[in-house]
């Protein structure tokens, strides 16, 4: 990437408070699933109850994403629903610390819920406002640092995490979740920029008619549909990797289970180098195939994993693994900003946050019960070949026609190229 290019979107008005504030968010919001994977293993020995209190974070994006995504469209009020996000996380935070090992077990998941409501904003919320802060020369760059945010936070995040549970206590990293969560809440209400934007063209439409209008327009457009379907199947096999990363630390790599911290950070600096210096892939090339051969390609690398047998070339095989990941992620936000209007832009990438989101949670729910039946190297081959699987899921759904009335301004292919 230029200097030039970087320099010209650092000009663009209220870019830079913009992208401290995602980036700030997602690091508490990174930090969680290492911070309480590890809090509620040490406090209850259970890898099925960590999984579950997990997905029940995740889990309830499903519902919510469709609607909170409507909800930014049609009133615009950013500041005040990503607030909200940072407040639903920090509560959930002190409940988790208050309950795990002090009460029935079974409460772990229902305290998890709360923070499950808003979680899709701090990903898609934030990824929706790209194409108005950002011209359209500038829209590959823009996207390149987009993935850098999201990495940065998945690299912090763990490494955060299981430093601070390895070297303070298993308590640290969710102390230090809630200060940061509170760091970007007032980073958010300091950003009067976020609510510049308000009502783009839905004003008179209800939250539930521009939820199902977006939900048609992912189903409709063989693109989206196709990108989408890869990326939830792709989600749930990294779900996997919550409970598999820390026993597979211990069991097979000789090391403490707060490695599953540098093992999400490793991934996570390599998908950034990936979308950071293969930004001219996006040129002149389909993001759908970029997508689905980026998952594949991840699959395979994944393979070189459960075979390690120390943790420094651990780190290497994940990161490699890593740099494919990164421009698939890239190729997805350019995919869907390319096929949906503008004015259904955070209903959809909110959507589509909070399907991924909720498929990683099943995926985490599933986590605890598979390495326990197939242990943990059973567990990381398994998560490789559900990329397959959604690689040739993503490659069926693009060779079938676009279904249904399609918005008008919206571009479609008549066929996967």
């Amino acid at each position: 990437m230029s200097l030039e290019a970087i320099s010209g979107i650092r000009r663009q008005p209220g870019y830079l408070r913009f992208i401290s504030a995602a980036t700030l968010a997602r690091v508490a919001h990174e930090m969680l699933p290492v911070g309480v994977v590890l809090l509620v293993l040490e406090r209850t020995g259970s890898g099925t109850i960590a999984g579950a209190t997990i997905a029940a974070v995740t889990l309830p994006s499903l519902v919510s994403g469709p609607l909170l995504g409507a909800w930014l469209d049609i009133t615009g009020r950013r500041r005040l629903i990503m607030a909200l996000d940072q407040v639903g996380i920090s509560a959930t935070l002190l409940l988790i610390l208050l309950l795990a090992g002090h009460a029935p077990d079974a409460l772990l998941p229902v305290a998890g819920l709360v923070a499950g409501i808003t979680w899709p904003l701090s990903f898609g919320g934030f990824s929706s406002l790209i194409p108005t802060l950002v011209p359209d020369r500038l829209m590959h760059q823009a996207n390149a640092f987009e993935v850098s945010s999201y990495n940065l936070a998945l690299i912090a995040g763990p490494a955060l995490a299981g430093t601070l549970s390895a070297a303070v206590s298993p308590e640290a990293p969710l102390i230090a979740e809630i200060c940061l969560t509170l760091a970007a809440l007032c980073l958010i209400l300091a950003t009067p920029t976020l609510d510049a934007l308000r009502g783009m063209g839905r004003k008179g439409r209800s939250v539930p008619a521009v939820a199902a209008a977006g939900l048609r327009l992912l189903w409709s457009v063989a693109e989206l549909r196709a990108v989408m379907a890869t990326g939830m199947l792709s989600l749930a096999g990294i779900g996997l990797l919550t409970v598999a990363f820390p026993f597979f630390a211990v069991e097979h790599l000789g090391a403490d289970r707060a490695a599953a911290g540098y093992l999400w950070a490793a991934f996570a600096i390599g998908s950034m180098a990936g979308a950071l210096t293969l930004v001219r892939l996006q040129h002149g090339r389909s993001p759908e195939k970029i997508v689905i051969r980026g998952v594949a390609v991840f699959g395979a690398l994944m393979l070189l994993w459960p075979i390690q047998a120390d943790l420094v070339p651990m780190l290497l095989v994940v990161a490699a693994a890593g740099v494919a990941d990164g421009p698939a992620l890239a190729a997805t936000f350019a995919t869907r900003q390319r096929h949906v209007p503008m004015e259904l832009l955070g209903q959809v990438f909110t959507t589509g946050a909070g399907l991924k989101v909720g498929a990683f949670s099943l995926g985490s729910a599933l986590a605890g019960p598979l390495v326990l039946a197939a242990g943990s190297s059973g567990a990381l081959v398994a998560a490789a070949l559900v990329q397959f699987a959604a690689a040739g899921l993503g490659l069926a759904l693009m060779r079938t026609a676009s279904l249904g009335p399609v918005p008008p301004g919206v571009r479609v292919s008549d066929e996967f190229p």
